[in-house]
């Protein structure tokens, strides 16, 4: 607010003014969540996929949705990314309406079929994509340093002249994923990266996933039905038949349930809602 001083007469002395005074800077308004549902529902045709799920994925941390298959993960990551149809609640992804289009360069997503073209090398598909998300001659340089770096980040530097169709299907994976990682996304949505990889392969991929988060402060949702994936993860949402059983840290969900391990406590919990809804319907 600008300070207003009426013109003085001679003899009246002007009051100090307020400007003088070192002001306090506001503080900052904290970040809104990476994700934050209430109430979210997802239904396909005469089946309830989501069920009213209330839920918060911090930014900057890697967020495991662990569960079965057939549970709703796919589902979930669909509707975070904005491509599920029929989505009731509220679902905000980095602040906006999930599906907004300010958010599609902000997110990146990998699905559980490789997306890729067979025809192309490993850098004749990252080069597409990039022109996707940048256009234009004046991006090219940072398009292409964009498409080095990815293709590094997941070790494909060696294959990069490589048919995408020529590779094994670990490998094909690896090449979506850098698809993903074009122009450092802030959110992260992978669903079930690993699976079919080995041990090795697997093991390099979460260090990768952590350096992201760490180094980039990138959010990550990783979906898997391994459980002892769950451990390399800061924060768990745990599902089954379209409900969240349990969402917490992997040593929370652990001493909630005197579990050694996260697969025991997820079992524990799945006895546990087995046993109310069995009293539910017992009841009269």
């Amino acid at each position: 607010m600008m300070n207003y001083s009426p013109a003085h007469s001679p003899g009246h002395s002007p009051e100090p003014s307020s400007s003088s005074s070192p002001s306090t800077p506001a503080p900052e308004p904290p970040e809104p969540a990476a994700v934050h549902a209430e109430n979210l529902t997802v239904v396909r045709g005469p089946r309830t996929v989501l069920h009213r799920l209330d839920f918060t994925v911090p930014r900057g941390q890697i967020t495991g949705l662990l569960g079965p298959s057939g549970c709703g993960k796919s589902t979930l990551m669909r509707s975070v990314v904005g491509t599920q149809a029929k989505v009731a609640g509220t679902l905000d992804v980095l602040g906006r309406p999930a599906g907004h289009p300010a958010l599609r360069t902000r997110i990146g997503y990998v699905t559980q079929a490789p997306s890729v073209y067979d025809d192309l090398t490993v850098r004749q598909n990252l080069d597409y994509f990039a022109a996707i998300l940048d256009p234009g001659r004046a991006a090219a340089d940072r398009r292409a340093e964009d498409v080095t770096r990815a293709i590094a980040d997941v070790d494909l530097t060696s294959h990069a002249d490589a048919l995408a169709g020529n590779l094994s299907g670990g490998q094909r994976n690896r090449v979506s994923l850098a698809v993903a990682l074009l122009g450092a996304p802030e959110l992260l949505v992978l669903d079930e990266p690993t699976v079919g990889l080995d041990p090795v392969l697997r093991r390099d991929l979460w260090n990768l996933f952590h350096d992201i988060a760490t180094t980039r402060g990138a959010t990550l949702l990783v979906s898997s039905h391994v459980m002892d994936e769950a451990e390399r993860c800061h924060r768990l949402l745990l599902m089954r038949q379209g409900e969240i059983l349990a969402d917490g840290t992997p040593e929370a969900l652990r001493g909630r349930t005197g579990a050694d391990t996260v697969e025991a406590a997820f079992l524990h919990l799945v006895d546990q809602a087995a046993e109310t809804a069995r009293e539910k319907e017992t009841t009269p």
